[in-house]
């Protein structure tokens, strides 16, 4: 709060001051000086106006009374004939009423004309007291004496009281009745009327004071309240709840309050006089300084302790203390309150504290008068609350700024508005300009802004500022014809609105003379001008006639007007001119669009609305608000949308107390408030701009998106999609963006959606130039299809409206367009039409509109049309008609749907006859057939597939005894279990019946060839079409009486059940069957009996029963049962040991490799010593790739048996294919190990000296010849060689081809090819399978079915003469073989194998 002014007169220091304002205007104080030991303080009513000025009047102590203005200049003074007592304003503040010491009479002032004058009371004695009614031009005056004078200014009538009161008269009020209370020295309170009778009388404890009125509250209320003091945690709370209640809940009586003595406040009601109420408060509150009522029967009451309370005067609450709080620290002086305000004060210990009435738990302000040292004294507010005075009691006074009238005007982004009594701010927060202060001369009325003038004015004078480099400078002032309500200004012109006239007129600069000024009236009272706006070119002005009047300044000429049914009130355009939003006489608000005069009612405009801003914003143009006092409306006019231009409201915002909208930009609405400054308020319309997203609910996201949808932000409202993702929002935004007729926006929508529907029809749109079109379009896809029509009429394209209802089938709206646009279409429509009433069973209609159908030009459409009404003839009873029609038409369709409807309609014989017509056979069959016309039946037989038809027309050949034509008939019908039974019963025809069985597996036929066996005692047929049929029982009982039971094992086959398999088992075991009561038990699981009886089989099952024995253990898992095999096979239950190959497959069987690998290492030796070297090597291939399998490690010695038995192999290959070098080579390595064929030592020396010999291994070739000539050999080779290696050993030749060498696969180390260990490394090297060599890198390739590696080149040359692989025997061609490039995983493979 601002300090306006201070006065200090030097001949008042020490002392205090009296002083009051002038009533309801506030323009004038007066001040006097005051005596401590006179002093006598009247009280003032605590009843204050809003809106009124404020000024201050000012008595003086030296016998003189000073008068200021509002900005503390005096402007009279005139002297007292003695120290001024009492001094009043009148109820309009136009006359001051002054009394004085050592004088009778009465000084009046009066404001108007500031003059003074004097009224003699005609009383004798000293005048104590003085008071101006509240409601009329009379005026009372006490005595010390206790007398009483009421004057009548009016009128100028005296009316003396005598004795009144017996003693000095101190205080008293005047009522709004008029009543008059007095209290006196002689402690007692009168209540007169203002003929000055008394009415009430009543005597208190001591000196009273402060005398107010008021009423109080009678009502009785559901919850009562205590009538003690109660604590003050609930302050405002309290007082909120009990205004808030009903006022027919209670009455009021009219009451007087006292302040007695200081201490007690007493309440005298003048309808109960007998029952007053005197209340007391706690001791430690102090001395009562003054006290004020305010709102619904409530007192503030000010405490000489610096306590401030507030209490009740309810009846039922009487004396309840809601709020306290110790204000000062040392003492309070006074408090006030300004209801204009809605604010109370307390002054004391050099502060004054300000709290709001509606909140009074929170500080409102703190003013703080430190040099003020001795302290304050007294407060008083103007009526209007703008000056709030305080005296001191040193003899000054200090007047606060506590409220500014609101004055304010924007311009674009810059604005104006008052800051002070005498100062004007120029502010422009958009641009971020700095703001300019305007000192001003005068208290203005009214402020107008352009983009390069203030202008502020009272009365009928305005002053101009323009705005320049160096600051704001004054241009000029200017005069009007009447006072000024409201001026508005642009780059040029000021137009100032007065009287009901306008005046345009230039602000500064050179114009032509005829343009320099213009008055826009009535003339003989046609109208009055109620309000105006201007614009860069244009000045608009509504009347009171509901004209709006266009005026454009360049051309200096009226361009437009528009009429409206009643008084326009005030008017707002937007910064263009082309939308003017106005309200009229009933309050309401319409936007007006001068271009095309077009006007839109504003919806639920409230009818409190005060104002209007169009947002400066340039993204949001057609945004604007209204507002009234509370709130503000936001409102967005869409101009183009497929509905056609139109006004919505956005959403409604609350406006903090007492601030006046000046400037809308981008949401943020900047208001003037009380104090002179301006404050912020952001439109919840706009709560998108200025909330964190991640912060927000979906809720919130959702409800933000629809705002900025109203308001067309699409940006924004694109993120808040993003964040919310959903279907819901998606499709929301698409559909704003088609009414908007933002189709490129619309088809990215829709493309985030997936819609390509949409987006493909959207695309093939977006190039349409045709307005009207295109919003057809959007209208349809939005489903408004009436609109849509509209549109398309009004398009260059009206027949869009016909393609859109027929595709919609609205055939009626169809028909109508097709009549006005495209006669030529009706035909088509009519026969679509016809086709829709069909469908929904309108017949007659349909008939109707299929005859107008006809177009005797087009024949694909006039036989749709004729095959309608034949239809429709059939249906309506006209069948004759209609069979002839069908029978000539050529659609078969036809002939089945007429032919459908006859036979619903029980006309079988014309439905069979269409039916025939159209080739339908089984459909005309079937209408034979309940026609009972079985020879047409026979004739359509063989043309008919339905097995219906055929199974009827069976029945009734079997009925007449034709069973061949019966069984023929019941095939076609695919009713084969009537086919077997007359097969068997009348045709004696098993071999038919039995081929039928097994082709369709009937069941019940199964059972009827079954007994048909069972009859001819078959009993191995008769079981199996039992179980065929699903007869298991059955099947099985009588393979156990005629011993079947094999066969009838066979027959149920994988579909038995352990059961199955359980029964016959001990079928086999009652029979002493081992073997086949084995097989059983295997099967249902029963593992271990199924062992005891392969264990038990002759000598003649015996490998069988070993093998199937194996398998049971195999499945069974079972150490106990496995012992009992092992000990079996060992020979250590019957002394016979079994062949070893046996337990080689029981270990396979329970997968112990280990023992299975050992078990066939013996296996193959004994192989290998009985001269199968085959079997052996194929034992030890087997174990080695199980093993690989499992990947267990290889034994060394099988990997080695393997190796040496593969070689001797490869001799017969390679010798088979002339290939002597690599047999030889072989044979070498087999001789060297000659001990591992002990059963053809000499036949494979004799091989190798011969293929040595060959292969020019003349050394090798002596050697085993050598061996050969030992006596232990020597008697057993071939004669025919015997010779001739007797001759190469007695002549021996050491000549030897000298071995090629390859390099290691592991190490690189280049070794004989056919040496398998290598020097360099260690490494036994993997081998090839087709020749024995050692593998080289470079040259690798594996078999795809054993996977043992081979020389690719060697590999290659084999399988061109073999076509298994010599290794796993299995069929292997050339195309099967690759050549591997990276073969470490098989050496790895050939290290796990070592």
């Amino acid at each position: 709060m601002k300090r306006v002014f201070t006065i200090a007169e030097k001949n008042w220091q020490g002392s205090c001051l009296q002083y009051k304002w002038q009533k309801t205007l506030g323009n004038y104080l007066a001040v006097a000086g005051f005596n401590s030991f006179s002093r006598s303080r009247p009280r003032r009513a605590a009843v204050l106006m809003a809106l009124a000025r404020v000024c201050v009047y000012v008595l003086r102590f030296d016998n003189s009374i000073k008068i200021f203005d509002r900005h503390g200049q005096r402007v009279n003074e005139f002297n007292l004939p003695g120290k001024c007592v009492a001094m009043d304003w009148d109820k309009d503040g136009d006359t001051l009423a002054v009394i004085a010491d050592k004088s009778s009479g009465i000084h009046l002032w009066d404001a108007n004309i500031n003059k003074i004058s004097q009224l003699d009371s005609g009383m004798r004695d000293q005048m104590s007291f003085i008071l101006w009614s509240k409601t009329g031009p009379l005026l009372a005056v006490g005595t010390a004496k206790g007398n009483l004078l009421i004057y009548n200014q009016q009128t100028s009538r005296k009316i003396p009281v005598l004795g009144k009161h017996t003693k000095r008269i101190t205080s008293g009020c005047w009522s709004s009745q008029n009543l008059l209370a007095l209290g006196s020295e002689d402690r007692s309170v009168t209540v007169s009327n203002h003929e000055g009778d008394t009415i009430r009388q009543t005597s208190v404890r001591s000196d009273p004071a402060d005398i107010q009125f008021s009423v109080m509250k009678t009502d009785e209320r559901a919850s009562p309240g205590e009538s003690t003091i109660q604590s003050v945690s609930s302050a405002e709370d309290s007082i909120n709840s009990r205004e808030s209640q009903s006022d027919n809940q209670s009455s009021e009586v009219d009451v007087v309050s006292v302040a007695v003595g200081k201490k007690t406040l007493f309440l005298f009601n003048l309808t109960d006089p007998d029952n007053p109420i005197e209340l007391a408060f706690q001791q430690r509150y102090g001395s009562i300084v003054s006290y004020r009522w305010y709102g619904d029967g409530y007192i503030m009451i000010g405490f000489s302790q610096g306590y401030f309370v507030v209490i009740s005067t309810h009846i039922r609450e009487i004396g309840q203390e809601l709020f306290q709080a110790h204000n000062h620290k040392d003492s309070l002086t006074s408090i006030a309150i300004s209801q204009s305000l809605n604010k109370a004060a307390s002054c004391g210990d050099c502060c004054i504290k300000i709290h709001d009435l509606t909140e009074l738990k929170e500080m409102y302000a703190i003013l703080n008068l430190d040099e003020e040292t001795k302290g304050l004294d007294q407060l008083s507010w103007t009526d209007d609350g703008q000056l709030l005075a305080v005296s001191t009691q040193r003899g000054s006074l200090h007047v606060f700024l506590t409220r500014l009238p609101i004055l304010g005007s924007s311009s674009g982004t810059r604005m104006a508005y008052l800051t002070s009594l005498l100062e004007v701010t120029v502010a422009n927060p958009v641009e971020g300009e700095a703001p300019v202060v305007v000192a001003v001369d005068v208290e203005p009325n009214f402020i107008a802004i352009g983009p390069y003038h203030v202008a502020v004015g009272m009365n009928n004078r305005a002053w101009f500022y323009a705005f320049g480099e160096n600051g704001v400078e004054r241009l000029k002032d200017t005069e009007y014809l009447g006072t000024v309500v409201n001026m508005c200004l642009n780059a040029d012109y000021a137009a100032a609105l007065f009287e009901g006239k306008v005046q345009l007129h230039t602000i500064e600069g050179e114009e032509q003379e005829e343009r320099q000024t213009k008055l826009f009236s009535g003339g003989d009272d046609k109208y009055r001008i109620l309000s105006h706006a201007l614009t860069a070119d244009f000045l608009f002005f509504s009347t009171d006639t509901g004209l709006i009047q266009c005026f454009f300044i360049e051309d200096w000429q009226n361009i437009n007007e528009y009429r409206h049914p009643v008084g326009v009130r005030r008017i707002f355009p937007d910064p263009s001119g082309t939308r003017l939003i106005f309200t009229d006489d009933k309050s309401d608000g319409f936007l007006y669009c001068p271009v095309n005069d077009m006007v839109f009612e504003i919806p639920n405009f409230s009818p409190t609305i005060t104002g209007a801003l169009w947002e400066t914003w340039q993204g949001d143009k057609g945004v604007f608000v209204a507002y009234d006092d509370d709130k503000v409306y936001t409102y967005a006019f869409h101009k183009e949308t497929i509905q056609g231009p139109r006004v919505i409201l956005v959403g409604g915002t609350k406006l903090p107390f007492s601030h006046k909208p000046l400037l809308l930009h981008n949401g943020e609405l900047t208001c003037q408030t009380q104090s002179g400054k301006t404050n912020s308020v952001h439109l919840t319309s706009h709560s998108f701009l200025n909330t964190n997203f991640s912060e927000a609910s979906n809720e919130q996201l959702t409800q933000m998106l629809q705002k900025a949808l109203m308001l067309k932000r699409f940006q924004e409202a694109w993120e808040l999609c993003k964040l919310v993702n959903s279907t819901d929002t998606w499709a929301e935004i698409g559909r704003t963006c088609l009414h908007h007729i933002e189709v490129e926006l619309a088809v990215q929508v829709y493309r985030m959606m997936g819609n390509v529907g949409m987006v493909m029809s959207l695309e093939n749109i977006k190039t349409i130039e045709d307005q009207n079109l295109l919003a057809g379009h959007l209208a349809m896809f939005s489903n408004d299809f009436n609109q849509a029509q509209d549109l398309y009429l009004a398009s260059s394209c009206p027949s869009a409206a016909l393609e859109m209802r027929r595709d919609l089938q609205h055939w009626d709206s169809a028909l109508q367009l097709a009549n006005r646009l495209s006669p030529d279409e009706m035909p088509f429509i009519s026969k679509e039409y016809a086709i829709q009433l069909e469908f929904i069973g309108d017949y007659v209609n349909a008939l109707s509109h299929y005859e107008k159908g006809m177009t005797k030009d087009n024949k694909e459409h006039d036989e749709a049309c004729q095959a309608g009404v034949a239809r429709m003839s059939i249906r309506m009873g006209d069948i004759r008609r209609g069979v002839n029609l069908a029978i000539k038409h050529p659609s078969r369709a036809l002939k089945k749907d007429c032919g459908a409807i006859l036979e619903s309609m029980k006309q079988y014989s014309e439905a069979a006859q269409l039916y025939e017509k159209g080739q339908y056979h089984d459909k005309a069959a079937s209408v034979y057939i309940r026609c009972k016309n079985w020879s047409k039946v026979g004739e359509l037989l063989p043309q008919v597939s339905s097995p219906k038809i055929h199974l009827q027309y069976a029945k009734a050949k079997e009925a007449d005894g034709k069973f061949k034509e019966a069984a023929m008939a019941y095939e076609s019908a695919r009713d084969w279990d009537n086919v077997i039974r007359i097969l068997l019963e009348h045709l004696n025809n098993p071999e038919e019946a039995v081929r039928i069985v097994r082709e369709t597996q009937s069941i019940d036929g199964a059972k009827m060839v079954a007994r048909f066996f069972l009859n001819l005692s078959d009993y191995g047929s008769a079981i199996q079409f039992l179980v065929l049929s699903h007869c298991s029982d059955e099947a099985f009982q009588l393979a156990q009486q005629h011993g079947q039971m094999e066969v009838y094992a066979d027959i149920i086959g994988p579909e038995a059940t352990a059961e199955d398999y359980q029964s016959i088992a001990l079928h086999f075991e009652g029979e002493k069957q081992h073997l086949l009561a084995g097989n059983f038990f295997q099967k249902c699981g029963q593992f271990s009996r199924a062992l005891k009886h392969f264990l038990k089989c002759s000598n003649t099952e015996d490998s069988l029963a070993i093998e199937k024995a194996i398998e049971t253990v195999g499945e069974a898992k079972d150490d106990a049962l496995t012992n009992q095999l092992i000990d079996y096979l060992m020979g250590e239950s019957d002394g016979m040991p079994k062949d070893a190959k046996y337990l080689f497959r029981l270990y396979m069987a329970l997968k112990q490799y280990r023992e299975a690998a050992r078990t066939a290492i013996i296996i193959a030796r004994e192989e290998q010593s009985a001269g199968n070297y085959r079997n052996g090597h194929d034992v030890l291939f087997s174990m080695y790739t199980e093993l690989l399998t499992q990947k267990i490690k290889i034994p060394s010695e099988m990997a080695t048996n393997l190796m040496i038995l593969h070689s001797y192999i490869l001799v017969k290959i390679h010798v088979k294919r002339g290939n002597h070098l690599k047999g030889a080579r072989m044979l070498i390595r087999v001789s060297s190990n000659i001990s591992k064929f002990p059963s053809h030592i000499v036949p494979i020396l004799t091989s190798a000296v011969i293929e040595c010999h060959r292969a020019g291994l003349k050394n090798s070739a002596f050697s085993f010849a050598a061996m050969l000539m030992r006596p232990e050999y020597r008697n057993k080779i071939d004669l025919k060689y015997k010779k001739k290696i007797e001759a190469m050993v007695r002549h021996p030749d050491t000549s030897e081809l000298e071995e090629d060498s390859t390099p290691c696969p592991f190490c690189g180390f280049q070794l004989p090819e056919c040496e398998l260990l290598c020097p360099g490394c260690k490494n036994n090297l993997p081998y090839c399978i087709a020749t024995g060599r050692h593998m080289v890198k470079e040259d690798w390739s594996v078999c795809p079915h054993c996977d043992f590696p081979a020389l690719y080149s060697q590999f290659i040359q084999l399988l061109e003469t073999e076509s298994v692989c010599p290794m796993c025997l299995e069929s292997l061609s050339v195309n099967q073989v690759r050549r591997i490039s990276d073969c470490s995983s098989y050496l790895q493979l050939n290290e796990l194998e070592q």
